[in-house]
């Protein structure tokens, strides 16, 4: 499975996030260990819509980009990310591009694949949760939300500010419409 290529351990039996900590409610996120963690995250790329997309290089999966209706997702009830308004927005949340492959502009295709893919399904906004870190370096264990300058380039604006910071960076809320056009 690709997905798991990109955001699954090297060892099976691991227990890492597998792009799972927003998708399930924290007791069933905390429960699944190793192999299980890899079961449910191909339930959930059988399910319409698939949990993100994948960004290809000659045949390979370099790329991930987790995207899903926020409503069904734990940005839902979250306290430090804000709802902007009662819009049905989707969320883009999280990157993963695989060593040998990044600063190739992966990530920027990565956002234009999620935001064509929650066009298609009818989503009429899309917003993520990057770190607005200015000119800094963001630590790359911490840039898998991406920057708020990727999202700008993107088309995205700011929407709002967050209580959030991931590795000392404030989060915003970058937001693109995708009603019209």
């Amino acid at each position: 499975m690709d997905v798991a290529a990109l955001v699954g351990p090297r060892k099976a039996t691991s227990s890492v996030c597998f792009c799972l900590s927003h998708r399930l409610c924290s007791a069933e996120n905390n429960a699944l260990r190793g192999p299980e963690r890899a079961e449910r995250v191909r339930q959930l790329c059988a399910q319409e819509p698939p949990p993100g997309v994948v960004a290809y290089l000659k045949g390979e999966p370099v790329g991930w980009a987790a995207v899903h209706p926020r409503s069904e997702t734990s940005f839902a009830r979250s306290r430090r990310i804000p709802h902007v308004d009662d819009l049905d927005v989707w969320s883009l949340w999280c990157f993963r591009v695989r060593p040998g492959h990044r600063r190739q502009g992966i990530v920027h295709a990565l956002v234009e694949g999620a935001v064509e893919h929650a066009r298609e399904r009818g989503a009429p906004a899309i917003e993520g949760y990057p770190v607005d870190n200015g000119v800094e370096r963001v630590d790359p264990t911490m840039a898998y939300v991406s920057t708020r300058r990727v999202f700008e380039r993107a088309g995205f604006t700011l929407a709002a500010r967050t209580g959030s910071v991931l590795d000392g960076f404030p989060r915003v809320i970058m937001r693109r419409d995708l009603r019209a056009g």
